[in-house]
């Protein structure tokens, strides 16, 4: 908690969390005093609710308008509308960064939203020095894909993909924003179809319905669930109760699938999955295209291994 008792002293208004109560000058309840900076609750601009903020970006845009408002009064025309919590960090060798708000602030906040997690390179795999990243995108399907928040790990590249994520938040941009995202491209820098673009197309797919997506935390084990990697990747781990069936075969064998979704009764309903989600795209628009109500695993096999982990840690 923030060392506010000096605030407390002087009669300055404090919230729940302990930090001083400013508005959107920065004033306190207090005449003449402002404040600004880590000991103050702001508002989280994408989720309404108010928060404590260590960060510089935020302070020091706090105290320039504090000290506008100090000189000009109610004529100062600087307002703070509040902050999405933009922040980058290196831990271990990687870089950590994030934007806007994560799943747990969506629901303890009763708010739409649906994720799309890919696990791109920060460049073209065939250039040398290719390093994968983890990208985790949270937005509302109900509001025509609006942004809410962006997570991405990786040694290289994160924090330019969360910084380009985080300037379309601030717009109120969609994931058809981002699958329409003209950046950079050379191939020691980034793709054609650059990781933000890549999120940007697996979320409008999926709000489009070409090619719609399940969790690996929400995934109902009564559906058959298909992994359409190569035999030899299946066979160095899987899901348990997934059955492999090949992309490149998938069209021969798909009497197999009728038979799967006939023993679990699933009325043509089923999710594939395959390492990382393209191939499980593939197979899914193949399926749904021939009257199959299929659904791609969010991040495949990759996020799986990442999501067991961590149900294991908290059992």
């Amino acid at each position: 908690r923030p060392e506010t008792t000096l605030a407390k002293q002087a009669g300055v208004a404090l919230g729940k969390r302990g930090g001083i109560l400013i508005d959107d000058q920065c004033k306190t309840n207090v005449d003449s005093v402002w404040a600004c900076g880590d000991a103050c609750e702001t508002k989280d601009w994408v989720s309404g609710e108010l928060g404590i903020l260590a960060l510089a970006g935020p302070a020091s845009r706090q105290g320039r308008i504090a000290a506008d408002s100090m000189i000009l009064g109610e004529k100062s025309k600087l307002r703070y509308r509040g902050s999405q919590g933009t922040f980058v960090c290196g831990v271990f060798g990687l870089t950590v960064a994030a934007t806007g708000i994560n799943e747990k602030t969506a629901q303890r906040n009763n708010m739409s939203y649906d994720t799309v997690t890919t696990h791109p390179a920060q460049h073209v795999s065939y250039y040398p020095g290719a390093k994968m990243m983890d990208l985790k995108v949270i937005y509302d399907p109900k509001d025509n894909g609006r942004l809410l928040g962006a997570q991405c790990v990786g040694e290289e590249g994160a924090e330019r993909r969360i910084d380009i994520i985080a300037a379309f938040i601030q717009k109120r941009g969609t994931v058809f924003d981002l699958e329409e995202a003209e950046l950079c491209y050379a191939p020691q820098y980034g793709a054609a179809r650059d990781p933000v673009d890549m999120v940007g197309f697996v979320g409008a797919n999926s709000i489009r319905g070409d090619s719609p997506l399940e969790h690996w935390d929400t995934i109902d084990k009564n559906i058959p669930l298909i992994d359409v990697r190569d035999p030899n990747e299946y066979e160095a781990g899987h899901v348990d109760g997934a059955v492999n069936i090949p992309l490149n075969s998938l069209r021969e064998r798909i009497d197999e699938v009728t038979k799967l979704a006939e023993e679990k009764k699933s009325n043509k309903r089923i999710n594939i999955t395959c390492h990382v989600g393209q191939r499980g795209h593939y197979a899914v628009r193949a399926l749904r295209l021939n009257g199959w109500d299929a659904y791609n695993v969010s991040g495949g096999y990759r996020s799986y291994l990442a999501y067991a982990e961590y149900t294991k840690s908290k059992s």
